[in-house]
């Protein structure tokens, strides 16, 4: 029984929206309903989707297990983790002079925080699939054009978040040598890095998670890799082969990012 002296508060109704909140939902509708219609959403499709998805895989299944198809496939597969492993340490080490003139506060003026930031959100605009175009025109077919694809999407990856890393290390140890005159270059050296040396660590592992995944498709546009092989799969039809090529990607995927999280658990403890 409820206490008369302690009355039940009552719940909090829901306020009416404002007009101009009103015409924002109104305005929203309208752009995801713009945006199915602009995307050819179909309801016959999505119907009719089942049937042919259960035939290709009919067609898909078993994957082509012949010994000479998983050897090439195998040195194909190897090509792309060359591909992805140089390419993101590349990245990764060019990142950290670029980040050093992107992050605010510590070498370089605000204009130049300002062009540096500009130019790795320009990076990362463009997909890699796109950079990797650009490099097949200007090196050639191959997996060379691959590795710079991603060491350029790397430095757009890793250049952004190692500058905010070092914005919002411990300012403290910082402080304390400028207190006692040390140079610009020296604190960074000495206390800012040092610092975020652990973000560093989990961007790094992150973007070579990410280079993996994105050099199993840069094939497609001649930069590489298996996914010339996947591609050549769905064009002659030859769909127990290509199975075979997304599983194999799937696999290693899968077992890169269980070893970078198992990584970044014993070398920073960190663990997502």
């Amino acid at each position: 029984m409820t206490d008369a002296s302690h009355p039940t508060a009552l719940p909090t109704r829901y306020e009416r929206p404002s007009a101009l909140a009103f015409l924002g939902y109104a305005t929203a509708i309208v752009i995801v309903l713009w945006s199915f219609a602009g995307a050819g959403f179909s309801i016959d499709k999505v119907i009719s989707s089942p049937p042919r998805f259960a035939d290709f895989l009919d067609s898909a299944f078993p994957p082509n297990m012949e010994p000479k198809v998983l050897a090439r496939l195998g040195w194909k597969m190897l090509e792309t983790l060359q591909i992805a492993f140089a390419g993101a340490v590349i990245g990764i080490i060019l990142s950290v002079p670029v980040a050093l003139l992107a992050a605010r506060g510590l070498i370089a003026p605000t204009w130049i925080n300002q062009i540096v930031r500009t130019g790795l959100g320009f990076i990362r605009a463009v997909p890699d699939i796109a950079w990797a175009l650009v490099f097949v025109v200007a090196v050639g077919l191959g997996p060379f054009a691959g590795m710079l694809a991603i060491a350029i999407d790397t430095i757009g990856f890793c250049g952004r978040f190692f500058a905010d890393d070092m914005e919002a290390a411990d300012k403290g140890p910082s402080e304390s040598l400028t207190a006692t005159g040390a140079r610009k270059l020296d604190v960074v050296a000495c206390a800012t890095i040092p610092a975020a040396t652990p973000a560093f660590i989990s961007t790094s592992l992150f973007a070579t998670e990410k280079a993996v995944r994105s050099s199993t498709i840069l094939g497609l546009v001649g930069a590489g890799g298996i996914g010339i092989e996947l591609k050549v799969g769905f064009d002659l039809f030859d769909y127990p082969t290509a199975m075979t090529v997304i599983l194999m990607i799937a696999v290693v995927v899968i077992s890169i990012e269980y070893l970078s999280g198992w990584a970044r658990t014993k070398i920073i403890g960190e663990q997502r």
